[in-house]
């Protein structure tokens, strides 16, 4: 079977590549959720993806350079998540509201990633680089999706919608992820409907 990778098809040699360090990733994963980044060896991954520790090292330099794949991958599934979206309103007050955000059966194991790797990044400059990275990554396509939604939005306002957008979402996920949500759901869905029905402009997002 013929796969397909950002477009194009990959070759046998890539597709085993691919598939490999899918392999490790997957068990990455698994281990950094158990015992965090500092907890997870390199032993343990190369067990559970059914490998040696230095075939491993053939598809990764080092725990940083998983790390940074896991968290392209997952940045890369949360803007397919936010293009397809299309800044409808109804639908992100909805998300907010009703756990949208981590739909989905790797959500919680996303965002649960997502917070050990912010933790490591207090400690650890790479990862902190890598962090800053993908978060810039995240917030230049949320711009680029406002003006294309809103073509008559300029730069500037894109970007503080962004920003607003990235905190709501982010602090929303989290308080969904550690079981904080204490409110009236119907109350807050009314509420975000309001505040995006006065940041944003009447358009064809409205939904």
């Amino acid at each position: 079977m013929q796969v397909i990778d950002n477009g194009r098809a990959l070759s046998g040699k890539q597709q085993r590549i691919a598939e490999r360090r899918g392999q490790i990733i997957a068990a990455a994963r698994i281990c950094f959720r158990r015992h965090g980044f500092h907890g997870a060896g390199m032993a343990e991954i190369a067990s559970l993806s059914q490998l040696s520790v230095g075939q491993i090292y053939r598809y990764f330099v080092n725990k940083e350079a998983i790390i940074e794949e896991i968290v392209h991958r997952i940045v890369k599934h949360r803007i397919q998540l936010m293009l397809d979206n299309g800044n409808e309103l109804s639908r992100m007050a909805d998300d907010l509201t009703n756990d949208g955000l981590l739909d989905g059966a790797d959500a919680d194991i996303n965002q649960g990633l997502m917070l050990e790797i912010a933790a490591e990044a207090t400690r650890n400059p790479r990862v902190a680089r890598i962090l800053c990275e993908a978060d810039a990554m995240l917030y230049r396509q949320g711009c680029e999706m406002l003006q294309r939604v809103y073509p008559q939005m300029s730069a500037d306002r894109a970007a503080v919608l962004a920003e607003m957008m990235a905190v709501l979402c982010e602090g929303t996920a989290l308080r969904v992820l550690t079981h904080q949500q204490k409110t009236d759901r119907a109350q807050l869905y009314q509420l975000y409907m309001r505040i995006f029905t006065t940041v944003f402009p009447s358009g064809p997002a409205d939904g």
